[in-house]
């Protein structure tokens, strides 16, 4: 969603091993030490709700009121980022502004 080409590289970078980057680019993660999760919220200015993702069980699927449900991905938040990656360069700085004064109010 922060729009990072190469995580790989970007994590490299930013002092994780390639171990652990590889694991975390490839979605292959399953633990974290919780000093590396901080410092992945930390990196990535974003809630521990923004690394996670749940995915229900076949009985909880429509379980909307499971505790663990505001961790599931929502399809929207990922196609605005694949609208976002394809937008024209000229559109982006448009959008942006958009963006901004939207926040301000």
């Amino acid at each position: 969603m922060r729009g990072i080409s190469k995580p790989f590289s970007y994590l490299i970078n930013h002092g994780y091993s390639a171990n652990i980057a590889t694991r975390i680019a490839n979605n292959r993660v399953e633990r974290l030490d919780l000093n590396q999760f901080q410092s992945l919220c930390e990196l990535f200015q974003c809630t521990p709700n923004d690394l996670m993702e749940w995915v229900p069980d076949a009985k909880d699927v429509g379980n909307k009121s499971h505790p663990l449900a505001p961790l599931k991905r929502e399809q929207r938040a990922m196609a605005l980022n694949q609208m976002i990656i394809n937008l024209p360069l000229d559109r982006i700085a448009e959008i942006q502004k958009l963006i901004k004064n939207e926040l301000e109010k």
